[in-house]
């Protein structure tokens, strides 16, 4: 069964309006703002000798050895999930933004080009 022409409209206003908020949500990390393969690392380090206290903790009874443990497997995790706030990851960002000059538009993103092709072809069709 065909929409009605008010129902198509709505559903194409509601369409270009999820499009734009999971572009948004969907949207690249910002400068500065992504994982960092040293704090993986690190995390994951962390996390492994928490594991290994745990153990000892476990088998020795000593309740204190395991939460220790389990806070430093906590820390671990939050460790290797946080972006890095610069330092070298954003360096090379800015050496390319000063090679390209500021004649260059930044690249949109995906979800914005096809929302802009979307209302191309609705627009003229």
């Amino acid at each position: 069964m065909p929409l009605s022409e008010q129902e198509q409209r709505l559903l194409d206003e509601m369409e270009r309006h999820l499009m734009r908020n999971d572009a948004d949500v969907v949207s690249a990390p910002r400068e500065g703002q992504s994982l960092s393969y040293r704090n993986i690392v690190y995390g994951s380090v962390l996390v492994l000798v928490g594991l290994a206290a745990l153990v000892v903790g476990v088998s020795t009874s000593l309740i204190v050895v395991g939460v220790i443990a389990f806070l430093v497997m906590v820390g671990g995790v939050v460790l290797a999930v946080t972006p890095s706030r610069g330092g070298a990851s954003a360096r090379p960002s800015e050496t390319a933004q000063k090679k390209t000059g500021p004649a260059t538009q930044p690249a949109s993103s995906f979800m914005d080009r096809i929302n802009e092709r979307w209302d191309r072809r609705h627009d003229g069709g």
